[in-house]
């Protein structure tokens, strides 16, 4: 399950990456903002993606004006590592090097089309199970304590 947030900075681009998910038939909780709404801030749906990942194990992807306040405010949850990938290689190298578990992306860094290409190598690419990683996310859990 992949869970998505956006405040009115990443509003746009949520809709539109929705009708890009039901294409690839990847089932996704839109955990709002529901409606457009210039007034919102974008740390509460930032703390509703990265709580509910955190609780289930699921995937995030969170999207405002340029990704950065979702990230700072998603990687305060134990659990969660969120990245800001502006290539499809800095996205496929999160998965694989870190398992990031929740993407943010921001509307006014990267276009539509290239968000697509990120969003899709993100959700395709696994974690590289090799010592060298798993310890390096071992001492992120430790720090987390």
């Amino acid at each position: 399950m992949i869970y998505l947030g956006a405040d009115h900075g990443g509003f746009s681009f949520k809709e539109k990456i929705k009708e890009f998910l039901n294409e690839l038939k990847i089932e996704y909780q839109d955990l709002g903002n529901l409606k457009f709404d210039p007034g919102d801030d974008f740390t509460e749906f930032a703390l509703s993606v990265a709580k509910k990942v955190a609780e289930t194990g699921g995937k995030g992807i969170l999207f405002c004006t340029n990704g950065f306040g979702m990230c700072i405010v998603a990687n305060k949850i134990k659990g969660i590592r969120a990245v800001v990938p502006t290539t499809k290689k800095t996205a496929q190298q999160s998965r694989e090097h870190l398992d990031a578990n929740v993407l943010c992306l921001g509307e006014h860094v990267v276009s539509f089309r290239e968000a697509r290409k990120i969003i899709k190598i993100w959700l395709e690419t696994e974690f590289f199970n090799k010592e060298r990683y798993t310890r390096r996310l071992k001492k992120i859990e430790e720090i987390e304590k």
